[in-house]
């Protein structure tokens, strides 16, 4: 799940790892993306821009070529997860291969500028007897939050950015959740809502569901959070940002994490410059019908959505229903699949959350079939690739 990118006409954005504030970089190379090496651009104070700020106008059509570079940055730290997780037989199986400290190293990003803080864990639903001769585990290695450390890479990006890293679905357990496609509702924030916010069951068991030996993801996340916004936020420290990124189902659970995280840990934050939470998704299914998508938007949650349009899983669960009246056009397709009242009587009414990307795999991979279409390393060959070709346009 973590192959090489290749056959791009761009170049990947490496910078070095530090053991140590301040301290010499180290040369020392695993896995590693085939991207050639080069200078990375300089974001400094257009960070809110790319992070969301403006819901990134004038920034995906053309692609800017420093968001190109940010998306790459993030799918990078998203096959880590991949190339991280056991799925060798048990007694390993599900668990995470490498120690915090090494692991972005030895999962192929030698050169980041990050530290791994925590690694996070999600029990997924006990599979049947009948799928058990597989490897199966009802608790799993899904994720991580990593920290920049590094002084150089913080001067570059402008702040000091916190990743939480999700990888897409891997065992029986997370399958079966996958498939629970009904909505469940959210406690209420406030009385002001006119409708519940509601997201997709098993996406919202396997965020909320405890394991047997940690806390649920969901507490996961909000902990270690919380943990960092004490630790580097605050008066006379560089600007702090949260960028939840996954692929798939992580793509799901990232959104689930900027929705926690903006509601919950930073919102509770003491600090009058509260981060400022990202999610970027790549090939994300639904994950929640409109009142939760204006919910998490109105609370100051940016969602940059990168999907390939040949790609079935973003087309799914259920139907897609936007409010009319609300949201900017250019943001969502309105097209209507079936009318609002039967798709919500249905219990399928799904909204597509925040800013789109939308690539085609017919433009540069015709043959690609429906499994492929749906692969991370061709989601990052298009998001090189579309960059590539707007700035030959140019």
């Amino acid at each position: 799940m973590a192959a090489s990118i290749s056959g791009s006409c761009t170049c990947y954005p490496s910078v070095g790892v530090a053991r140590g504030r301040g301290t010499r970089r180290s040369r020392t190379t695993a896995i590693r993306s085939s991207f050639a090496p080069c200078s990375p651009p300089r974001i400094g104070s257009k960070w809110p821009e790319l992070q969301g700020a403006r819901d990134w106008d004038g920034l995906l059509s053309p692609l800017d070529v420093a968001l190109r570079g940010e998306l790459v940055r993030y799918g990078e730290f998203v096959r880590a997860a991949y190339a991280s997780f056991d799925g060798r037989a048990a007694p390993s199986y599900g668990s995470c291969m490498f120690p915090s400290r090494s692991l972005l190293r030895r999962a192929g990003l030698p050169e980041t500028g990050y530290q791994v803080t925590r690694l996070l864990h999600a029990a997924s639903t006990s599979a049947p007897a009948w799928l058990m001769p597989l490897p199966c585990s009802s608790s799993t290695y899904i994720g991580y939050v990593a920290v920049c450390d590094d002084v150089d890479e913080i001067e570059r990006l402008g702040r000091r950015d916190v990743v939480v890293a999700f990888r897409g679905t891997a065992t029986c357990g997370e399958w079966l959740d996958n498939f629970k496609s009904s909505l469940t509702r959210l406690r209420p924030l406030s009385g002001e809502d006119e409708e519940d916010p509601m997201v997709e069951a098993g996406f919202w068991r396997l965020f909320t569901a405890p394991g047997e030996a940690h806390g649920s993801l969901q507490q996961q996340v909000r902990d270690e959070v919380r943990r960092i916004i004490h630790e580097y936020g605050g008066k006379g420290m560089p600007p702090l940002s949260i960028t939840t990124t996954g692929h798939s189902l992580g793509a799901a659970l990232a959104v689930l994490s900027a929705y926690e995280i903006i509601t919950t840990a930073a919102a509770r934050s003491n600090d009058d410059a509260a981060p400022m939470v990202t999610a970027v998704s790549f090939g994300g299914p639904r994950v929640g019908n409109e009142a939760f998508r204006r919910r998490l938007e109105e609370s100051g949650g940016k969602v940059l959505r990168v999907v390939n349009s040949d790609d079935i899983v973003t087309k799914v669960p259920g139907f897609r229903v936007d409010d009319d009246c609300g949201g900017e056009p250019a943001k969502r397709n309105k097209a209507r699949v079936l009318p609002r009242w039967l798709v919500q009587k249905m219990g399928w009414a799904y909204s597509d959350v925040g800013s789109e990307l939308r690539l085609s795999s017919q433009d540069s991979a015709p043959n690609v079939n429906v499994v492929a279409s749906h692969d991370l390393d061709l989601y990052l060959k298009l998001v090189a690739a579309s960059a590539c070709e707007d700035y030959i346009r140019q």
